[in-house]
């Protein structure tokens, strides 16, 4: 059998398979059809799908900011409603730039033929997903053998005035060659041109590969470029749709031809969603394949007879899941890595970091590990175990408020917790608390808020007015207090007119009061606890301690000298701080010693987008800190203190958000936030070894 005999084998092979998977979710496919009935929209999916999908379209700004906080403000049961159809309706119009990103793209599609007694027989198609390696399935290249057999075309397509371009041709580097036959995928390297330049230098592009889930939900568009039946290269962009996702595969109705075999699948982002690699053909009681006249099928007849009813790719997810658990040399890891940090590649195999300790520890950390409490009792932070993510990478927790009186190991250990939910859901391996430095200053900032706590407000005023109640005695922290409730309600959307004369409410068995005046501070806040299942107390409180902490010098620096024991002086630092936290973590950045480079900066549930708050850092109002590598701010549209979110445009320079839907009775939760894969990805990024 030739290699032309061994590859149509193959390939049909797929194609029973993707028949058998077909007919063995019909039910599931009658059930979509009946939601979308139901529903009335073509856009259906699990509420995690769809979730993800929402925060992927409005992170990358393809779904409004506000359309997102709107969902998130609607009862659980009608949220994902919503947000499916805001996601149909996204399908409807595509911004003017649509087409060009297409073109981009396209250009990084190329065609693959085996050379052959002089004859160049085109066998389908492949794609970049970094500037050496390229995609295609495993039945159009099974093996080395093969690959060395071929030459690969990109621009054999026509021009803008339908002339024939002139083809860019390389051939294979089959020492870096993975394939796997069930996910039908070959990844293979591409060798440099002519001029020693790599393929995605030369087209000028190349797929970025995305682990995380939210690529695509059920009934939205997708669009297809390959070299059907070896035609120039074709885009199928109408009339296509995801119809179902199975655990490995996509299943699509989208128009495609022998030849396609190896063509990505984009959604309308131009991410790729899926590695086309077969059509379903219709098959009768037995299981085979049927012609388009209804009669049954035989090779003899060609791939052209045959009765499509839809189409089959592999999930892009499940084949990086597979080379992430794949063991690898080091040019293999130093390819893998140029899939980039969506990839989840960057590290070991299934994510991991080595855990060996160098033969010397050259981190110092100022603190000491086998003494938790202080002589006045006071809870101390705890450090990393010697050597963790290889002695020179670091992990450090900054938690919020309202923590006194916890046991630092048990809060490292339940963020850690939540940070492996989301490192799992990523695709990456899970972490040892043990790895993580957690300084804890929840002891002493409590003790220091004790006296000031002291003077507050009668019990029966803080019955009807949580705000007044917990606002600080001092002056100047009162007057940010009130600064910050106002900032933050007129954020959420409170009327003007909301904020001026209080009213008197009568109230009983108020004593020498007879009555209780609302305070405007009041109707602020509740106008924010409106928005969200955030007890106002609550909010209330955090707003006070981070008023309190920035109006008070003695207390600001009484706290960073106490984070400051628990961080090392020198390394790789990721620094992943919440609430209140980050607003301490952003005054840190102006103490940490010189040596310390903070690769990765990230801010969750953080009150930094208020005027109000950013005025009072060190750094003086929203100058992004020069010494932080990537900064990623994640917020919940239903988390009060975020109100002042999206941080852009007020803080200025690089930085990365994502808004997170988190459940509204957990709005402000560390574990939610941190169990999302997208902040995990950037948290392990941060600790993952890096090739050089």
């Amino acid at each position: 059998m030739n290699s032309r005999e061994q590859i149509q084998a193959a390939w049909l092979k797929q194609v029973e398979a993707a028949a058998e998977r077909y007919v063995a979710t019909e039910t599931k496919r009658e059930d979509i059809e009946q939601l979308r009935k139901m529903k009335d929209s073509p856009v259906v999916d699990s509420p995690e799908q769809i979730s993800a999908r929402a925060q992927r379209l409005a992170t990358s700004g393809e779904m409004p900011v506000e359309a997102m906080i709107e969902a998130g403000r609607s009862e659980p049961s009608d949220r994902i409603t919503t947000l499916e159809r805001i996601i149909g309706a996204s399908n409807e119009l595509q911004p003017a730039n649509f087409l060009a990103r297409g073109a981009r793209t396209a250009a990084t599609v190329a065609r693959i033929a085996l050379l052959r007694n002089g004859r160049e027989i085109p066998m389908g198609t492949g794609f970049l997903v970094s500037p050496r390696l390229l995609l295609t399935n495993n039945h159009v290249l099974p093996d080395q053998d093969t690959a060395g057999r071929v030459v690969v075309e990109f621009g054999a397509e026509t021009t803008i005035d339908n002339a024939p371009c002139l083809a860019l041709r390389f051939r294979l580097d089959t020492d870096f060659f993975v394939t796997d036959e069930h996910l039908d995928f070959t990844l293979v390297a591409v060798r440099p041109g002519t001029e020693g330049r790599p393929p995605g230098e030369v087209v000028g592009w190349w797929n970025r590969l995305i682990m995380d889930q939210g690529k695509i939900v059920i009934g939205e568009a997708m669009n297809i470029i390959g070299h059907p039946m070896g035609r120039l290269k074709e885009i199928g962009i109408r009339k296509n749709q995801l119809d179902l996702q199975l655990d490995h595969f996509l299943h699509y109705s989208t128009d495609t031809e022998p030849g396609n075999s190896g063509s990505p699948v984009f959604n309308d982002q131009w991410e790729v969603v899926a590695l086309h690699h077969s059509g379903v053909p219709r098959t009768d009681g037995q299981g085979r394949i049927l012609r388009r006249d209804g009669t049954v099928w035989d090779e003899g007849d060609g791939d052209d007879a045959i009765a499509w009813t839809a189409n089959e790719g592999v999930r892009i997810s499940v084949i990086l899941r597979h080379l992430a658990g794949l063991p690898r040399s080091a040019r293999h890891q130093e390819l893998l890595a140029e899939l980039g940090p969506d990839s989840g590649l960057a590290a070991g195999p299934s994510g991991t970091t080595p855990r060996t300790a160098p033969a010397e520890d050259h981190t110092e950390v100022v603190t000491r590990v086998s003494t938790p409490r202080e002589s006045t009792g006071l809870r101390r932070g705890v450090t990393a175990r010697a050597g963790a993510f290889g002695g020179m990478r670091h992990l450090l927790f900054l938690h919020g408020r309202s923590q006194h009186g916890r046991d630092p190991e048990l809060l490292r250990r339940e963020w850690t917790a939540g940070l492996n939910k989301g490192l799992t859901l990523a695709g990456a391996g899970p972490l040892d608390p043990a790895d993580v430095h957690f300084p804890y200053y929840g002891d002493r900032l409590a003790a220091l808020l004790q006296p000031l706590e002291a003077a507050t407000i009668a019990p029966e005023t803080m019955a009807v007015d949580h705000a007044l109640a917990m606002a600080p005695t001092a002056p100047p922290a009162r007057q940010l207090y009130e600064r910050i409730l106002a900032d933050a309600a007129a954020d959420a959307g409170l009327p003007a007119d909301e904020g001026q004369p209080a009213q008197r409410i009568e109230a009983e068995g108020l004593g020498s009061l007879g009555s209780a005046i609302v305070s405007k501070l009041q109707r602020q806040l509740s106008w924010l606890a409106a928005r969200s299942d955030l007890d106002d107390l609550i909010i209330a409180q955090v707003f006070r301690d981070v008023a309190t902490y920035l109006a008070d010098e003695q207390i600001r620096q009484a706290v960073l000298d106490c984070v400051l024991e628990t961080v090392p002086a020198s390394g790789r630092l990721t620094l992943v701080s919440h609430s209140l936290g980050t607003v301490v973590a952003m005054d840190l950045l102006t103490r940490l010693q010189p040596q310390l480079d903070v690769a990765v900066f990230v801010t969750l549930g953080s009150p930094l987008g208020l005027d109000a708050v950013n005025d009072k850092l060190l750094v003086r109002g929203p100058h992004r800190p020069e010494r932080v590598g990537d900064w990623l701010n994640a917020w919940s549209a239903v988390d009060p203190i975020t109100i002042g979110c999206p941080l852009r445009p007020a803080w200025k320079g690089r930085l990365r958000e994502i808004p997170v839907d988190n459940p509204k009775e957990r709005a402000h939760s560390i574990a939610e936030y941190l169990a999302h894969p997208a902040v995990a990805q950037a948290i392990h990024s941060g600790i993952a070894a890096t090739t050089t």
